[in-house]
């Protein structure tokens, strides 16, 4: 939006927060139109939505603004050392493999889904997946490919690969910021109908309930009423450990940057490692793990999970307006190709829950830390309980992890459904 009617960031942070206080205001009516209203359409998607509309309606202009870098750098790791603060590590391993199933079988929907919504879209519009060397829309697809399964820098990597046409690549990124910002969209709706879909799964959430229990119970009985220091020793520790994880996300970035050539050639594999975002999130998450087993877990008693949920929050908001919902329209072909692939992604996971019995949280937490990577996936599993966003972080690692490779293979399978 070149012409948005608001530009200033304090003042685009102060309409955001106007929305998150609107809607936390009336979703905590007890009666009336907004109980029913809310009871159809979960609070955590309207504190996504607001801010996308305004985005849509010209109100403001996320590419003007440093406000979701601010929040991805410095509000999620703070809400990551806060939330895992009071966490049952041993619950959390307790929780079992299908987590992990649960991830592998979002990647193999991105990885069948990529060729299959090539086949099926070349039936009526084999324009739309044509296209010849570096114009080839395989190759484009393949951004991402790497994008859904692992992060940017594995986005950045197949294009380095695949030697996509840059002058086309924006493209590529819109269908890649509509069909992820939609998928997340339903994700959030679902959780609002947890018990619903999981009674359909028939699916077993003891061990999910337990986690969570263990941590309220803990933080019931360590409740107290926080007093100002509370407040800015947690603050303290929060924003303490954000800066350790900056300094040595950017140290170890720079030393495999420099001293291994594997880390820094985008063609490899093994880029994602030297993404300093991906540093900063497994160091900061890896404080609040160590803070689990010390006295500091008390601190989750005077609402250190609460305070780490504001943050989340407001990520939440930051998310939702980079997201125009005007944008479906702008290349209907390249939006189908997506909106089929991602269906297809979708049915996997609802088929794989199905037959192992994952309960939705798997679900929406597996998809989510394939597509969304490490600044979401850790978001939808918090909706849940705070105490299990600890899970979105580590699942989404795995992501960063098996990204390049999964991308490679999706590409070799779009390649082939292509013709080419």
């Amino acid at each position: 939006m070149e012409n948005a009617l608001f530009t200033n960031d304090a003042v685009v942070f102060g309409l955001l927060m106007i929305a998150l206080g609107f809607v936390f205001y009336t979703s905590s009516q007890k009666e009336g139109f907004w109980k029913k209203f809310y009871s159809v359409v979960p609070a955590l998607l309207m504190c996504y939505l607001l801010p996308a509309i305004f985005n849509s309606l010209g109100l403001i202009d996320e590419q003007s603004s440093q406000l979701y870098f601010v929040a991805s750098r410095y509000l999620l790791p703070a809400a990551l050392v806060l939330m895992t603060l009071s966490i049952d590590l041993k619950a959390i391993f307790n929780l079992g493999p299908k987590a992990l199933i649960m991830f592998f079988a979002g990647t193999i929907g991105i990885v069948i889904g990529g060729p299959l919504a090539i086949l099926l879209i070349s039936t009526f519009s084999p324009e739309t997946v044509g296209g010849v060397g570096p114009d080839a829309i395989w190759r484009g697809l393949s951004t991402i490919a790497g994008s859904w399964i692992g992060g940017g820098a594995n986005q950045a990597a197949m294009l380095e690969i695949y030697e996509y046409n840059p002058d086309l690549y924006g493209g590529m990124v819109l269908v890649d910021i509509v069909v992820a910002n939609l998928l997340m969209a339903g994700l959030l709706m679902g959780i609002g109908k947890t018990d619903k879909i999981d009674r359909w799964l028939k699916a077993d959430n003891s061990a999910i309930e337990d986690l969570k229990n263990k941590v309220s119970n803990y933080a019931a009985s360590v409740t107290r009423n926080p007093v100002l220091p509370d407040y800015m020793i947690m603050l303290a520790l929060a924003f303490g450990a954000v800066g350790i994880a900056h300094f040595g996300a950017d140290e170890i970035s720079a030393y495999l940057s420099a001293n291994f050539e594997v880390f820094t050639d985008k063609k490899s594999a093994l880029s994602s490692f030297s993404s300093s975002f991906f540093w900063m999130i497994t160091i900061a998450t890896a404080i609040g793990i160590g803070f689990s087993f010390t006295r500091l877990k008390s601190y989750e008693g005077a609402g250190a999970s609460k305070l780490g949920s504001i943050f989340i929050y407001i990520l939440v908001a930051t998310i939702g307006m980079k997201m125009d919902l005007t944008m479906v329209f702008d290349n209907p072909g390249l939006i189908g190709i997506g909106l089929v692939w991602m269906s297809i992604h979708v049915i996997v996971l609802f088929l794989t829950a199905k037959i192992i019995k994952a309960p939705y949280f798997f679900l929406a937490v597996g998809s989510q830390a394939n597509v969304g990577g490490a600044a979401s996936a850790p978001v939808v599993a918090a909706a849940f309980h705070p105490s299990l966003a600890t899970v979105g972080v580590l699942l989404a690692v795995f992501g960063y992890v098996v990204g390049t490779y999964g991308a490679i293979l999706t590409t070799i399978l779009m390649q082939i459904a292509a013709g080419s």
